[in-house]
């Protein structure tokens, strides 16, 4: 079906939208708060999601709840058209159902799966190209070559062993016989016995070089006939690669996007300094704005929530709104809203203006303070402020690097600095070793039903969505955390943590992750939903001093 055959993609409200006073500002796409039209359109879209039943083999959650069994991003673009009406579109990232077209959404930027367009054709030419290679690497004669030569090369290599092993032994036996007779016979007999001897080892010399000769001769036989195919099958990956290389600049060329200005440009224009990773352009934020900008549609403001059973790696909680994605949105988007006038993006601002940073103890060679949220512990990439910047200019005599551990951005609680290397060093022993004890508090939104267990889910970093982390069985670093729950009360779960590593985010995707505990900490605004603070907090520490190896321990209750 095409999509002219589809009925517009501008969606009324259902609802009265009076009394919601628009925004000033069009949303700033990766980090932003639903604006409650945004609310109002999501709603609206998630009923129609519910009832679409010819995609019921997809779905994964009950009959109530319906969801993509891997999940899916949608969007959600309130517009103003011409006229002045209200009304919003309505986007998913990638294919739905196998499918680009379907009644409500807007269209893809590119439709790469028309059956007659050139991109079908050309990957069909790559396909049959994959099956004369597969046809080839699979042919049986191709494998017995593969095969016969493979064995004559190991019978080629025993022969050999086997000759060098006798001319060996020849040798030290030749040896052991000149030894013997020199005492024995007369000059003349002696000079006759070594001259045969040295005879014999010329021959076996010779017998090797003609050994050698044979086995490359009957080997380079094999190795033609296996040539034949490798060279066809190497001749066919070539032509393969160079098509693929022309049909994925040609692909690229083919996405133009559009801004407010009614400027264009395509993917190879937007990703100046490295190649646009799979399946930029489309996501559901480059769709929307793209068929607004083609419609005379004003862009109000935008929203992107998750619908599905989140995959197993990375947490996705079903209908919660996440922020675009960077590694294929950021470029595009950086691009498309040029003419827009967009929220600031909060992460450029310091959020810990303002914010004390109590010292709970101090002597000569350690400082122990207590971070406050939403501060850094060293110099961000956009801010400065930081534990490390303002103890520096506190104490500029230290020599020490200061810092010896970390707590997120969002985490709260006690943190130990150095005066001096000496100190940095022997406390950074402490922490390899694993001898500082650590235990967290954090407020869970939800129940937790077991009272305490551990978890141990490897971590990596998202490398298409930084800083957030995945569960990597593959290439993640060992992450465990011990845990023990304090209390339940009004629907959420006071816990305590004792982190056995000190991975990036480590507790709260081991908190909000299925495999873990299934229950997001309160105010996560990566792994959860925010509120005005993580209800995290680093409680509980203990070490030895560096000078006096006294145990040292500090508690500082949280503001939660």
């Amino acid at each position: 079906m095409s999509y002219k055959s589809l009925s517009s993609a501008f969606l009324p409200f259902q609802q009265s939208t009076d009394g919601i006073a628009l925004p000033k500002k069009f949303t700033f796409p990766f980090y932003y708060e639903p604006h409650p039209l945004c609310r109002m359109a999501a709603e609206e879209l998630q009923q129609h999601l519910r009832t679409q039943t010819n995609w019921t083999h997809n779905f994964g959650l009950d009959d109530q709840q319906a969801g993509l069994v891997i999940g899916k991003m949608f969007g959600v673009l309130v517009v103003e058209n011409p006229t002045g009406q209200l009304g919003y579109l309505a986007a998913f990232s990638g294919k739905l159902a196998d499918a680009n077209h379907h009644p409500k959404f807007v269209p893809p930027v590119f439709d790469m799966l028309t059956n007659d367009g050139f991109f079908k054709k050309e990957e069909a030419i790559l396909n049959d190209l994959n099956r004369q290679i597969e046809a080839l690497e699979n042919d049986p004669t191709f494998l017995e070559a593969t095969t016969q030569l493979e064995q004559e090369k190991a019978l080629r290599n025993l022969r050999l062993t086997e000759q060098k092993a006798k001319m060996k032994a020849a040798k030290k036996a030749r040896k052991a016989q000149r030894t013997e007779a020199l005492p024995q016979l007369s000059e003349v007999a002696y000079k006759e016995l070594t001259e045969k001897l040295r005879q014999e080892s010329i021959k076996s010399h010779f017998y090797l070089k003609d050994l050698q000769k044979y086995w490359q001769e009957r080997l380079a036989r094999s190795e033609a006939k296996v040539a034949v195919f490798n060279h066809e099958i190497a001749t066919l990956k070539a032509e393969r690669k160079a098509k693929s290389n022309a049909l994925q600049s040609w692909l690229f060329q083919q996405y133009q996007f559009l801004n407010a200005h009614g400027e264009t440009k395509h993917l190879l224009d937007v990703f100046t300094k490295t190649t646009p990773p799979a399946g930029a352009g489309e996501c559901a934020a480059p769709k929307l704005l793209q068929y607004a900008f083609q419609h005379q549609l004003r862009p109000v403001c935008m929203a992107e929530f998750w619908w599905g059973q989140s995959p197993k790696s990375e947490i996705r909680r079903h209908g919660q709104f996440y922020p675009a994605c960077r590694s294929k949105c950021e470029p595009i988007l950086g691009h498309m809203l040029q003419g827009l006038s967009v929220d600031d993006n909060p992460l450029l601002v310091n959020p810990a203006v303002g914010k004390a940073l109590p010292i709970i103890y101090e002597d000569d060679y350690l400082l122990v303070v207590n971070k406050p949220s939403e501060m850094l512990s060293v110099p961000g990439k956009n801010v400065q402020d930081s534990v490390y910047t303002r103890i520096k200019a506190q104490y500029p005599k230290a020599t020490g690097p200061l810092i010896v551990h970390r707590l997120d951005m969002s985490t709260s609680g006690l943190l130990i600095l150095a005066k001096d290397k000496e100190t940095h060093r022997y406390l950074q022993y402490q922490f390899i070793k694993k001898t500082v004890q650590k235990r967290y508090v954090a407020l869970l939104n939800g129940l937790v039903e077991k009272d305490e267990g551990i978890i141990d889910l490897p971590l990596r970093v998202d490398l298409d969505n930084r800083p957030q982390q995945l569960v990597c069985y593959d290439y993640g670093k060992p992450a465990m955390t011990k845990w023990k729950v304090i209390e339940r009360t009004n629907g959420r779960t006071l816990i305590h943590f004792f982190p056995v590593t000190g991975r990036t985010h480590q507790l709260r995707v081991h908190s909000a992750h299925p495999l873990g505990l299934n229950t997001p900490i309160v105010g996560d605004d990566l792994y959860g939903t925010r509120d005005k603070r993580l209800h995290l907090h680093a409680a509980w520490i203990s070490f030895r001093h560096p000078k006096s190896r006294e145990l040292l321990e500090f508690e500082v209750t949280a503001d939660f």
